[in-house]
């Protein structure tokens, strides 16, 4: 929301050093961002960014946004568990670990659950590449780069039909993890602090709550 959203491309430079520590080039990734960089920014110009910010000051209500540290925590979260996998691990495997985590089980029986949107379940996920941060979806060429450097496999929050057929032409499979439950695990991460400090969590608009807090 407000100048967060005005401002979005600002965090999207982030995607080129993923895409490096991946094996793509940084000249090459930090050229392909810049150019979907700028399209998200004529994109957002005409969005009306302080909606939400006025409906709180009308009511109100504090507000902050924290999209970008919740979409760091999230990707840090799930890297780590694909990391544990073991070298020989389906897409079927990683998709019961993604469904073993709480935000994503109930997610499952919502119906929006991580889903297998290019591969068969038997076959084997390769070196897996998490997408889950960097303020939108980047270019849809960087998904042939990836390719090109070695990566089996994308985790992501959601995946558009563009960048799902480059990958399908590529042999790179794609897990969608679902958006509004990575969004909730991201979420979760950080308000578990806010938790521990005597801060009562109040979830909705889709938002699920889970609560790791050490009490």
């Amino acid at each position: 929301m407000s100048r967060a959203l005005a401002d979005l491309e600002a965090v999207m430079a982030v995607q080129a050093d993923i895409w490096r520590d991946f094996g793509v080039p940084i000249n090459l990734g930090e050229a392909l961002i810049s150019d979907r960089m700028r399209e998200i920014r004529r994109w957002f110009h005409a969005s009306n960014t302080e909606q939400a910010l006025d409906a709180a000051r009308l009511l109100g209500l504090a507000v902050m946004t924290c999209h970008t540290p919740a979409d760091n925590c999230v990707q840090s979260f799930v890297q780590r568990k694909c990391d544990e996998l073991d070298q020989n691990a389906t897409l079927g495997d990683l998709l019961d670990m993604l469904k073993s985590i709480p935000e994503y089980r109930e997610a499952v029986l919502r119906g929006t659950g991580p889903m297998l949107f290019v591969g068969e379940e038997e076959r084997r996920t390769g070196r897996i590449m998490v997408d889950m941060t960097g303020g939108t979806s980047g270019p849809k060429e960087s998904v042939r780069h990836l390719a090109a450097a070695g990566v089996g496999t994308v985790v992501a929050m959601h995946m558009d039909e563009e960048h799902r057929k480059i990958a399908d032409e590529m042999h790179v499979h794609v897990v969608v993890a679902g958006h509004h439950a990575s969004d909730s695990l991201g979420m979760n991460l950080i308000l578990d602090t806010c938790e521990a400090a005597g801060v009562e969590i109040i979830p909705c608009s889709g938002f699920i709550r889970v609560s790791r807090a050490k009490t």
